[in-house]
């Protein structure tokens, strides 16, 4: 066997910054993912310079994935990152994608300097315990029950969930 053949086994993660060319494939990946639709704003806004770090489109072996999708916002003195979106085809999960793509994202938030970024956050519906369990994984915790977050999907409460960003020094 040659060397070659050999690396090329290896599964190849990369991530791409998001750009109006590759808009239509994070919506498309969207419609698959996720039961909502979003809407032309919350497309516009993902292509925002200040969310470059924050947003990306997710491949595995060249092929588009998954998607990651944050904001920035201030409030009560603080910088917080709001996780939006994150998601990965059902066939590309349990392959370490969603944990890449959210170690990338906090590694972001971690080395933002300005603003300095507080915490991040993120709503999960309470129906989905899986997603609930990684992100605890990853060392966030449930700070709250928001009743009635989602208008459209049953069941309509969703868990908050949080992690301290520590900048690096």
């Amino acid at each position: 066997m040659s060397v070659n053949s050999s690396i090329s086994k290896v599964p190849r993660i990369s991530f791409a910054s998001l750009t109006p060319n590759n808009l239509g494939t994070v919506r498309k990946l969207n419609s698959v993912l996720f039961p909502i639709k979003y809407s032309e704003k919350f497309y516009q806004d993902i292509l925002l310079p200040e969310v470059e770090d924050f947003c990306k489109l997710v491949y595995y072996n060249d092929v588009p994935v998954g998607t990651i999708c944050c904001r920035l916002e201030n409030k009560d003195n603080q910088t917080k990152l709001y996780l939006m979106t994150m998601g990965i085809l059902a066939p590309y999960r349990s392959r370490c994608l969603g944990s890449q793509s959210l170690e990338l994202v906090l590694a972001s938030a971690t080395a933002h300097i300005q603003p300095k970024i507080d915490k991040i956050y993120l709503h999960v519906q309470i129906s989905n315990d899986q997603a609930k369990k990684f992100y605890e994984r990853h060392g966030f915790v449930e700070v709250e029950l928001h009743k009635n977050y989602y208008k459209k999907i049953v069941p309509h409460d969703a868990w908050v969930l949080e992690k301290a960003i520590v900048p690096n020094s």
